[in-house]
């Protein structure tokens, strides 16, 4: 089945006000770029994101906290962006923190079909506030429900027409999880090929678990925070 589309524009064409997202991403490595690009000129509103942050100041997902288009954020990390704090500071954005193991037990949870799970990090903190508790094996653990999403938008490498993707070392982080916990799942590649042209051992995400496709183009690759070292003398 060939699942190409001929831009993101097209991809996030019918992207309800309300969505519920999760988007592929650690820091600015690995994001949908293209795919964030068309969901701020499409102006999509009151959005539910999941993702492990929400980019930073201008770039990956905070052009869309900048462009007042979420109104809550599923996070682990968010200490690299100032509109984020100002908007929460001023309760303009809900926000929902999550040790980052637990938030991705939560979206692979999510795409497994398990509901709910057990564990001890958190417990005796915040965090385990209104959870349920209890003591297994002589250790305190905290229930966490799954995550789900009404779309994921993930970025691999390389992808097939029937939707296969191979993501590049690191830039795989959430997007495997995130591509089987939505009920609809866009990917964005830099390499478009056909079927048939992707080793199937070294598939990352099954073309079952996505629906639409297309090759971006016009990847900044940002990097957040940039160290190297001083020149010799």
């Amino acid at each position: 089945m060939d699942k190409t589309v001929p831009s993101a524009d097209a991809a996030i064409s019918d992207l309800a006000d309300g969505a519920v997202v999760m988007s592929g991403g650690f820091g600015l490595c690995g994001n949908p770029e293209n795919l964030i690009r068309a969901i701020h000129r499409r102006g999509t509103r009151g959005l539910i994101l999941i993702s492990n942050n929400c980019g930073t100041d201008g770039k990956g997902l905070g052009v869309l906290l900048a462009n007042g288009q979420v109104r809550k954020m599923i996070s682990s990390y968010v200490g690299e962006n100032k509109t984020f704090e100002r908007l929460f500071l001023e309760g303009k954005l809900e926000v929902e923190l999550n040790p980052q193991g637990t938030l991705a037990e939560r979206i692979r949870a999510g795409g497994a079909g398990i509901p709910a799970f057990y564990t001890p990090t958190g417990y005796g903190t915040v965090v385990a506030e209104g959870k349920e508790t209890r003591e297994m094996e002589g250790r305190m653990v905290v229930l966490e429900r799954w995550l789900r999403a009404d779309v994921a938008i993930v970025k691999a490498w390389k992808g097939d027409r029937h939707g296969n993707l191979i993501y590049r070392k690191t830039t795989r982080n959430f997007s495997p999880m995130m591509a089987a916990a939505a009920r609809l799942t866009i990917a964005e590649v830099e390499e478009l090929v056909e079927p048939g042209a992707l080793d199937p051992d070294r598939i990352h995400t099954p073309g079952i678990f996505v629906h639409r496709i297309f090759q971006g183009e016009v990847y900044e690759k940002p990097i957040e925070q940039r160290t190297v070292r001083r020149r010799s003398a």
